[in-house]
């Protein structure tokens, strides 16, 4: 094993597409972790989905040697972070796990509002930060414009900044050097009790759940028994190593080292990340003050489209949490979907990679409802409740008010752009709280903003008004009082409780109005009327109708009197009206499919 003084535990912090994964792929190279033959773009980047976007989901950790000029040769343990907001709670795993961070900025786009967001979370942690401008190469870059900005957030010297471009690998060996002179080696005593701290945990379907772990007191050796201080369970570990493009065992591994650990636990509920582990028979006295557990802000529920994969859906869905701590879920059942999972999310980014994890890596094609927040519902009789569903709504009659969550949103753009941000917001219910300008070319506005009116297009809408320029980041405030209903859709009088949304009353009749005319466009045209109706309790506040299929009766009549007609279309009329007071309307599953769209 290295001397810890020769080691550095380091992160890189950054925007989406400031070129975290292609500055990560050169280190690889410089060190020759990666043979030439092996390399590919974005390397750390394991799954198809995140070569496809072009955006890191999971974190990722691996470790590099280095030989520096002075002759001495350390080793980097790299832990690779995803830059969307929607990904922020993998950045704070990967923050507790390091002495310090790259902090990346791209010398076109400048600091933008995830960047600053993690940053505080590195400098809360006490993590010693090496600034680091990315893309000098380009002909757009603006070097000094960016690098005024990093000496006014982090207070450096000019001299600090290291200048690099991940795409040519310019300054790479700068970069090297900044991580030896800059972040400190770790501190821990090899022959304290055993204290390490899991970070991560991946399922291989042959070896069960390996979890990666960072030492930060004692010793650790293969075959020995480990206690997981939190969930209280005890395991032998069967096998330990080092995480470099594959995984190497190891026979002992000390304070300072980052590694992984294999004990033949198939459960995904008995690792949970956060955890302390330390030896059953050497027990360390305190357990590592792990992250909290996640708050999710967007619920919706996933179905199967065939019920009969309920279980193998729940099996999917565990597998899945153990590789993305972030997803909760519990069961839940629906009258028009039956069986199916209450799942949070962190945004709508990442409830649509969830989908399609679900779809390509366990083959499960399911139904997504209307996605929604969670709201507190107070009684008259004093009792407050959490209502995630909009059956879970008490009556009016028994309600005396209804609190929404509101967040805190930071908004960094060019001058010419605020006028269409202040009208997204206003529509959005939003109220600007603080105006800044951070150079004469960019201004910080904050805004406070129900959590509920960003959940379904406000980043998509954000970015297309500001030609992509706009940088957005926001963090939960607190829950206010809101004038919430439930909006319930009524087939021919029947409610259809999948389609039932909770809404502000401001923007009932709109919402409405849209799902009722998409329905109308998908439901199958039946023997009788069908009367699609959108209702807040008893008011109906929007209505399509689709008319019957008429079959021609009087075919049959040549000629004769029209008396004969009239009987024949008066004994067509008694027969709709009949089928309509018994016929049942069926929404077909595509239908759901399709309303429930995310637009």
């Amino acid at each position: 094993m290295p001397p810890m003084k020769n080691m550095r535990n380091f992160c890189v912090i950054a925007h989406i597409d400031h070129g975290k994964s292609t500055l990560s792929d050169r280190l690889l190279e410089f060190t020759q972790t990666i043979g030439e033959r092996a390399m590919q773009n974005q390397a750390l980047d394991d799954m198809d989905i995140e070569r496809e976007r072009g955006i890191t989901i999971k974190s990722h950790a691996i470790q590099m040697y280095y030989k520096h000029t002075d002759g001495e040769e350390y080793t980097f343990n790299l832990i690779d972070t995803p830059g969307h907001v929607d990904f922020s709670y993998e950045v704070s795993r990967s923050i507790a796990a390091c002495e310090g961070a790259l902090l990346l900025v791209d010398a076109s786009q400048g600091i933008q509002a995830q960047t600053i967001s993690n940053l505080y979370l590195a400098i809360e942690n006490d993590l010693e930060i090496v600034p680091v401008i990315n893309k000098v190469d380009m002909e757009s870059a603006d070097v000094e414009t960016v690098s005024d900005q990093i000496i006014d957030l982090i207070g450096c010297e000019l001299e600090d900044i290291v200048l690099a471009s991940g795409k040519t690998g310019l300054g790479v060996q700068d970069v090297m050097n900044a991580i030896v002179a800059k972040v400190p080696a770790p501190s821990g005593d090899p022959e304290a009790p055993l204290q390490a701290l899991i970070f991560d945990s991946v399922f291989n379907p042959y070896r069960g759940v390996i979890a990666y772990f960072r030492i930060f007191n004692g010793t650790m050796k293969k075959g020995e028994l480990v206690r997981f201080v939190n969930t209280e369970k005890e395991y032998h570990a069967d096998e330990i190593g080092i995480l470099q493009m594959d995984m190497v065992p190891s026979k002992e591994m000390s304070a300072g080292n980052v590694g992984y650990i294999i004990t033949g636990i198939k459960t995904s509920s008995e690792i949970k990340v956060g955890d302390t582990m330390t030896i059953a028979n050497n027990q360390c006295e305190a357990a590592i003050d792990g992250f909290e557990d996640v708050k999710p802000m967007v619920f919706a529920g996933i179905f199967p489209l065939d019920n009969d994969d309920f279980e193998d859906l729940r099996d999917s869905l565990e597998k899945l949490q153990l590789n993305d701590a972030s997803l909760v879920f519990e069961p839940e059942s629906s009258a028009a979907l039956g069986f199916g999972f209450r799942c949070g999310f962190l945004g709508m980014l990442h409830l649509e990679i969830i989908q399609e994890r679900l779809s390509r890596e366990f083959n499960q094609e399911v139904i997504t409802t209307i996605p929604n927040v969670s709201y507190y519902a107070y009684t008259t009789k004093g009792e407050k409740l959490l209502v995630n569903t909009p059956s879970e709504l008490p009556d009016n009659n028994h309600m005396e008010r209804v609190e929404e969550p509101f967040i805190i949103a930071q908004i960094i753009t060019s001058p010419e752009y605020i006028g269409p941000i202040m009208k997204l917001t206003m529509e959005k219910r939003g109220v600007m709280t603080k105006q800044n300008y951070l150079t004469p070319e960019r201004v910080e506005m904050t805004f406070e903003l129900p959590l509920a009116e960003i959940v379904f297009d406000f980043y998509d809408r954000l970015k297309s008004i500001s030609r992509g320029y706009a940088s957005f980041d926001y963090a939960p405030l607190e829950y206010r009082a809101s004038e919430i209903v439930k909006m319930d859709m009524l087939l021919n009088g029947n409610p259809v409780d999948a389609l039932s949304a909770l809404v502000h009353k401001d923007n009932a009749f709109a919402f409405g109005k849209k799902i009722c005319g998409k329905l109308k466009g998908l439901l199958p045209r039946q023997q009788f009327v069908i009367a699609i109706q959108a209702s807040i309790g008893a008011k109906i506040i929007a209505r399509e109708t689709i008319s019957a299929m008429r079959k021609d009766v009087t075919a049959k009549c040549y000629g004769g009197d029209i008396s004969r007609k009239r009987k024949l279309l008066e004994k067509q009329k008694k027969g709709k009206k009949k089928m309509r007071s018994i016929g049942n309307v069926e929404v077909p599953q595509k239908a759901f499919l399709d309303v429930l769209k995310l637009d």
